[in-house]
């Protein structure tokens, strides 16, 4: 801290009602609030936090009168009360009171704080119900921020939590002294969201702490036992951005350095220090406390502390730290304990960890969309739709079991074991494993579903090509239709019709994409099964090394694309200037103020989002913004292809020596066998480029979808409801399309304790080590607590064959980390996606934590002929950027051989 309250009085008709917090008797908590109460009496205390004053609620009840807003505003409604306290100029002597106590505490940068009388009480926190605004500075500024922090008793999100409909009552306000800290977080006294006793919880990031409350940043995790105060589990993740000052008044996001990105934020000491401190505010209030905290030049600050008020009970919902069935409907037991569950290569949409809206999105799907998929391959009889899919630590699952007793209607899946074997990594040994969904009847309905397969076959063989065709022009269609409409023009009834469109749009281009999808799959098995049978050992993993020519799948003409329009700017050097130069969030609105930027984007950009626009990571997971809604990682991927000089037809042609070498093998064939093995390639390369074409159509519908999401989101956060856009991720997809078509209200809708309780349920699983690729029966997360390898060798799935040695580059973020990325470089990550396909185009190789021989890092690293090992589990955690290592994508090993 730089500077220090002082003795300087404050004076005049409201000095009394401006009170320096922890500075003798403190008024009664009626007149400070909870927050500023809190505050003062851990001041007072000497705990070490940043100095701050306190308008009184007596000061806002005085700003109300003399205004002539306490009059005004009786039995007006909340928005409108809010929009006249904003409008309404603060008078002078009440100003001046405020203006006094800035100067009292040096004047320094501060962070305004609403303190309400309930707030951070033994029944309700209000945490977060009322406005923060931070890195203030100045009068005007200060008088502002007041101002906004008094608007904010009447905000539809702290209506909504009131539990009475009693009036809003009084507000007062904390004036704090802003710490820009080098390192944030919150400790909990007990965990928030587990049962298990004895466990002081801190979560730790860079920067400031709006980025860990936000969900926007990484953080570490710590658990230390309150009665030792030794660390007892430990999740340190690496780190790529932090919430920081930009520029004075502006917080944003910015890289964190190098050097700190894989180390904890905190130290043991540090750990020790703040929960001796956690447990002193625990027992001085006698109950379990929430506390805010951040540390600058190794000195820890305290801003707050409430109680924790909710507190969930052991083995309800998603039992936290007991094993999880993944059904949404509880089934018999022998169901329950005898299910296989998989989420390798589902769709390439549901990787990773989910938000709660795309969970309750991809249950949507689940409950409308899924069957009719099913269907669409063959299957007569689709059954029950809470079958086919579960849902674990907010990750998604598909029912392998039920799936292979439903698909043995169709005729290349009447063995379940092949569709089965597809889907189960090495974790599960199938030894013994019996189908709880038995097999499927015979007799007249064997007979029928044979006929139904039959049918829709030779449907498929004679549509599949024109049916691509309508959807990629009905992709053009949609895309134009969406930029034309404003959606927020449109009223409640409006856009209920619309998102009912877009849903049926998202149904059939599901049910129209799935055919290419599984028939692509079924057919690299078929390839790969008659290598193997017909080749021996030289058959082996032969079918990675067939050269497919499939350089014009639409992920893969991407990476050309990209690198064509960073062409495009090199030409143009003002362009270029501008894109390289400019923070990420800028360049749009730069490159469209300016006269040779318009022209780029026009002929360049605008053709290119057009084509390629509505790709994201994790499509399926809508919160996601799409590359024309957020253009920054393609930015980075223009600093990157413009600096390293190269032809992406350079390196497509990488593969070209892999012909030869397959053509020799497949020569030993007799010519019917050879035939065969040409014959499946063919399919699959047909099948594969069909599914490209018309995966576009489909992500494009979530696109759709995702805008109205948004759009709702906008209007909830205009009105109070949310605190950011970033909460949307927190609501409910089912509760967006009943208050849509009316049969919610808003507050129904959009209940705060609902969003507060999704937040800490996806923060917990956040936390939680990754589940299984696949298992049997229920899940419990103890189980998947694998010790991480000490030593430097690290086996996994070889994906695409190879080897090669070079520096390592752990990606976390991609849209930080692009322009980072090196030429040659290899590529360590989780997984991939389609959104990853650019990198792999300069990369050296490819690593994975998970993935199997289908997925995309494995498809596109065979592609563009880069080493590729997938399912390591551990890669992101034993391999660190700068380590020279060597991958082996024949063997499926990769060995650190020089530490960075």
């Amino acid at each position: 801290m730089t500077t220090h309250a002082t003795d300087t009085p404050v004076t005049g008709e409201y000095a009394d009602q401006v009170v320096l917090l922890g500075a003798g008797p403190q008024p009664d908590p009626a007149v400070l609030g909870g927050k500023a109460a809190r505050i003062g009496e851990m001041l007072a205390d000497g705990l070490p936090v940043p100095p701050a004053f306190c308008l009184t609620t007596e000061l806002f009840a005085a700003y109300l009168s003399e205004t002539g807003l306490a009059s005004e505003l009786r039995g007006t409604d909340s928005r409108s009360a809010r929009e006249r306290v904003l409008a309404t100029g603060i008078p002078p002597a009440i100003a001046e009171a405020i203006i006094a106590g800035y100067t009292r505490l040096g004047r320094p940068r501060v962070a305004v704080r609403s303190s309400a009388l309930r707030e951070d009480s033994a029944g309700q926190s209000f945490a977060g119900q009322h406005d923060t605004i931070l890195d203030v500075s100045g009068d005007a500024d200060l008088l502002d921020a007041v101002r906004t922090c008094w608007a904010s008793l009447w905000s539809d999100r702290a209506t909504a939590y009131r539990d009475d409909d009693s009036a809003p009552g009084a507000i007062a306000v904390v004036v704090q002294e802003m710490v820009h800290a080098d390192v944030s977080g919150v400790a909990f006294t007990v965990d928030p969201v587990s049962a298990r006793p004895h466990r002081i919880v801190v979560e730790a990031c860079q920067g400031l702490g709006e980025g860990l409350v936000s969900g926007r940043v990484s953080s570490d995790y710590f658990v230390l036992d309150d009665r030792t105060l030794e660390v007892v589990e430990e999740r340190v993740r690496h780190k790529v951005t932090k919430c920081a000052p930009l520029a004075p008044g502006k917080i944003g996001m910015t890289r964190v350095e190098a050097a700190a990105r894989n180390v904890p934020c905190l130290s043991r000491e540090q750990l020790a220090e703040l929960s001796r401190h956690a447990l002193r505010l625990r027992s001085r209030y006698g109950a379990e406390q929430d506390i805010e905290w951040g540390m600058r030049d190794g000195a820890l600050w305290f801003f707050q502390t409430r109680p924790i008020t909710t507190r969930p009970a052991a083995g309800s919902g998603d039992r936290p730290g007991g094993a999880r069935s993944p059904y949404v409907t509880p089934q018999k037991d022998a169901i329950e304990q005898g299910t296989l569950w998989s989420r390798m290569d589902i769709g390439e949409i549901f990787v990773g960890l989910m938000t709660p809206l795309g969970l309750s999105f991809a249950r949507y799907y689940q409950q409308h969309v899924h069957l009719d998929c099913t269907s669409a391959l063959g299957a007569r009889v689709t059954g029950d739709p809470d079958l086919p899919m579960g849902y674990v630590q907010g990750h998604v699952y598909l029912n392998i079991s039920y799936s292979a007793y439903v698909m043995a209607q169709c005729l290349p899946t009447r063995d379940q074991w092949r569709f089965t074997s597809r889907f189960v990594s090495e974790e599960v040994d199938l030894t013994g494993y019996e189908n709880p969904f038995g097999r499927f009847p015979g007799g007249l309905t064997d007979a029928l579903s044979i006929a139904f397969w039959l049918r829709t076959t030779a449907n498929e063989l004679t549509d599949m090509k024109a049916r691509a065709e309508r959807m990629s022009s009905s992709r053009a269609y949609e895309f134009d239709r969406d930029r034309a409409l404003d959606l927020t023009r449109m009223g409640r009834s409006e856009l209920d019709m619309e998102l009912k469109r877009r849903l049926g749009y998202f149904h059939d281009m599901h049910v129209g994409y799935m055919p290419y999808y599984i028939h692509a799959f079924g057919f690299y098995a078929v390839l790969a099964e008659l290598c193997k049978q017909w080749l021996g050992d030289e058959g082996v993993n032969l079918q990675n090394r067939v050269k497919t020519d499939m350089s014009n799948l639409r992920t893969v003409e991407s990476a050309k694309e990209i690198w064509s329009v960073a062409q495009a700017a090199k030409d143009r050097p003002r362009v270029l200037e501008l894109i390289e130069e400019l923070p990420l969030d800028g360049i749009e609105e730069a490159l469209r103020a300016d006269e040779e930027g318009r022209e780029f984007w026009q002929e360049q950009m605008e053709p290119f989002l057009r084509a390629h626009g509505t790709r994201g990571p994790q499509e399926m997971e809508i919160t996601h913004p799409r590359w024309i809604d957020d253009p920054s990682y393609v930015f980075q991927m223009i600093r990157r292809y413009a600096a390293d000089g190269f032809s992406i037809d350079d390196i497509l042609r990488r593969s070209g020596g892999r012909q030869d070498a397959s053509h020799t093998v497949l020569k030993q064939l007799p010519l019917p066998k050879r035939r065969a093995v040409e014959a499946a390639i063919s399919m699959y390369r047909t099948y594969s480029e069909l599914r490209e074409v018309t995966r576009m159509s489909m992500i494009t519908s979530i696109w759709l979808v995702r805008n109205v999401v948004y759009e709702v989101g906008r209007r909830l956060l205009e009105a109070g409801v949310l605190h950011s856009m970033d909460e949307v991720a927190y609501l409910d997809f089912e509760d967006i399309r009943a208050y849509l078509a009316g049969e919610l209200s808003e507050a129904e809708a959009f209940d705060r304790a609902k969003i507060d309780g999704a937040r800490r349920l996806h923060e917990y699983h956040k936390r939680l080590p990754e589940p299984p690729l696949t298992f049997v029966g229920e899940h419990d997360p103890a189980s998947a607590v694998r010790p991480v390898p000490d030593g430097e060798h690290l086996e996994g799935l070889g994906s695409s064959p190879g080897r090669v040695v070079g520096r390592a580059r752990v990606v976390e973020d991609l849209v930080w980390q692009a322009d980072e990325f090196q030429a040659g470089e290899i590529l360590i990550t989780r997984y991939t996606d389609a959104t990853w396909t650019p990198l792999f185009a300069i990369a050296g190789g490819v690593v994975t934590d998970i993935g199997s021989m289908l997925s995309h890092s494995s498809i596109v690293a065979r592609e563009f002929n880069v080493p590729s090992v997938v399912n390591t589990k551990f890669a992101t955690q034993v391999i660190h950027t700068g380590d020279l290592i060597v991958v082996d994508g024949d063997a499926g090993t990769v060995e650190v051989v020089e530490n960075s």
